[in-house]
């Protein structure tokens, strides 16, 4: 613990932080709380990064020239030379949110600590354009000392904070810490928006902000970490927050209802003051001590390499598998199950689509869309209507995968889904595996199967593989979206098939599937 703590502290760019920042305590006498930013600029946030972010030398040197603009900024008079280094420091932040988008782009929407450690990283960059605006006298609609304070929002509320709790997440992942995090990386853009056109939100998102606060308090007290000094400095860090909020709550009251509980001049002194300090200076040398490993798992399963509308030709292939036992214990299975899943073409279908009435509007607008990809092109109204198609088979060589084959799915002459089938394995256990061809990308929903009471549920929800993915290029971005098949017997040669489908958790798609043998 002590070596990486000298090792993160002992460097290059940290050592040249703090030298800048010391020599910037002897520049900075008129207006001593603007060194709060910098003490961020030159010493927190680069110690930050360099923890959570694999640094090459370019990247270290980005850093030292970015903090060398900040640094140069206190002297610099000159309107030219304050708009180049004010432009250096905001692309570095540009930057540095490019990093935190990368990092999604690779994971999509799990795990939570990492996506709290990826918010930090894109909405400093947000503190870099408040900042570039207080530095070249940008009309922002505030006068220049709100200017300044929402820069230093977005350095320490919005960029610590989150990867603070990003990193506190590595090592919880209780139920209360998922709620926790919405409201935290919510918080910095709702305060923002209530000061500028809503004081009254203003105040209920800095109450559901102190409620979050509270809970991640309580729950540094019971989390086990990995040393006595990093369990004090993450909890003397939070517990801190967990004063100043208060005195923001006071001064949000002020901004909606006119009274004056807390001064600007006390603000600055004493809210500035401790966050830099005990909550900004602790959170950083209490995660550098012993900064927790990610538990993010790397997805290797394969994907197709066919994107965009395809013209589909090949030869017929019977069914979307070619022996169901592969994925599941068909033995408690009815066989027309079984028959149909290695039989499709022997089918017919009929289905009736339901859209969730709070959905409804986006999907009148995704029609305009899906119309012209010939993908995803669901009817809007629920009217039971037949579904005709074919299964073809796929040039495995074209796909990537093994054994693909491609169901086209149309009502009338309009295509609604074109799935090219295939499957993997992973750790024993074989897994559907679907691509849906989308212009310049793919959707992919890997499914687990498995049978209860003598029905077969499809489904994306699981550890591991299974969920609903956006593939492009070298990225494969998990989506806040779930799937959920049942099909059951109704009679023989009949089934009856339930698709639903959930975005963050809320139901907004089902279809219901009769399934007839033909005659």
């Amino acid at each position: 613990m002590k070596v990486h703590l000298l090792r993160c502290l002992v460097n290059p760019a940290t050592l040249s932080g703090i030298i800048l920042f010391t020599a910037s305590c002897f520049m900075v006498t008129d207006q001593p709380h603007l060194l709060m930013l910098t003490a961020a600029q030159l010493i927190l946030v680069p110690v930050m990064l360099l923890q959570i972010l694999e640094l090459s030398r370019l990247h270290r040197i980005i850093i030292w020239i970015a903090m060398l603009s900040v640094f140069l900024l206190q002297f610099v008079s000159l309107s030219g030379g304050k708009l180049l280094l004010s432009f250096i420091y905001v692309s570095f932040t540009l930057l540095v949110a490019a990093n935190g988008l990368k990092r999604f782009s690779r994971r999509g929407f799990t795990n939570l600590a990492e996506i709290s450690i990826d918010v930090g990283l894109m909405y400093l960059f947000i503190g870099g354009l408040w900042f570039f605006a207080y530095i070249n006298g940008v009309d922002t609609g505030f006068n220049p000392l709100i200017t300044w304070l929402t820069a230093i929002h977005f350095h320490y509320s919005a960029f610590l904070l989150p990867i603070s709790l990003g990193l506190f997440g590595r090592m919880h992942g209780s139920t209360l810490y998922r709620w926790i995090v919405p409201v935290i990386l919510a918080g910095p853009m709702l305060v923002a928006i209530g000061i500028t056109f809503w004081p009254i939100l203003e105040v209920l998102s800095v109450l559901l902000y102190i409620l979050a606060i509270y809970s991640l308090i309580g729950l540094s007290f019971r989390t086990r970490f990995a040393s006595r000094l990093q369990a004090f400095l993450i909890r003397i860090s939070y517990s801190a927050l967990g004063v100043t909020i208060l005195f923001s709550m006071l001064y949000a009251l002020n901004s909606a209802f006119g009274y004056w509980y807390v001064s600007i001049e006390f603000m600055l002194l004493f809210h500035g003051l401790v966050n830099c300090i005990f909550f900004g200076l602790a959170c950083v040398i209490g995660w550098a001590a012993s900064p927790p490993a990610s538990k993010q798992e790397t997805w290797t399963f394969p994907v197709s390499r066919i994107k965009g509308r395809c013209e589909w030709s090949g030869k017929k292939h019977p069914g979307l598998v070619d022996n169901l036992k592969d994925f599941v214990d068909v033995d408690s299975l009815p066989h027309s199950i079984v028959h149909f899943y290695e039989h499709t073409e022997e089918y017919q279908l009929t289905a009736s689509v339901k859209w969730a009435a709070w959905f409804m509007p986006l999907a009148l607008c995704f029609k305009l869309i899906s119309r012209r990809m010939q993908q995803l092109n669901l009817p809007l109204s629920s009217k039971r209507t037949e579904m005709t198609g074919e299964i073809l088979q796929v040039d495995p060589d074209m796909d990537g995968r093994e054994h693909p084959r491609v169901w086209v799915r149309k009502v009338k002459h309009s295509t609604v889904f074109a799935a090219i089938y295939s499957r993997h394995e992973t750790n024993g256990r074989t897994f559907m595996n679907i691509a849906l061809p989308l212009p310049h990308s793919s959707m992919v929903g890997i499914l687990q199967l498995k049978e209860l009471n003598g029905s077969l549920i499809l489904s994306s929800e699981g550890e591991g593989d299974p969920g609903v993915y956006l593939a492009g290029g070298d990225s494969l971005l998990k989506l806040p979206l779930s799937e959920h098949f049942l099909i059951r017997e109704t009679s023989r040669g009949s089934l009856a098939a339930s698709h639903n489908m959930k975005i963050f958790g809320m139901h907004f798609l089902n279809i219901e599937y009769l399934i007839h043998r033909k005659i």
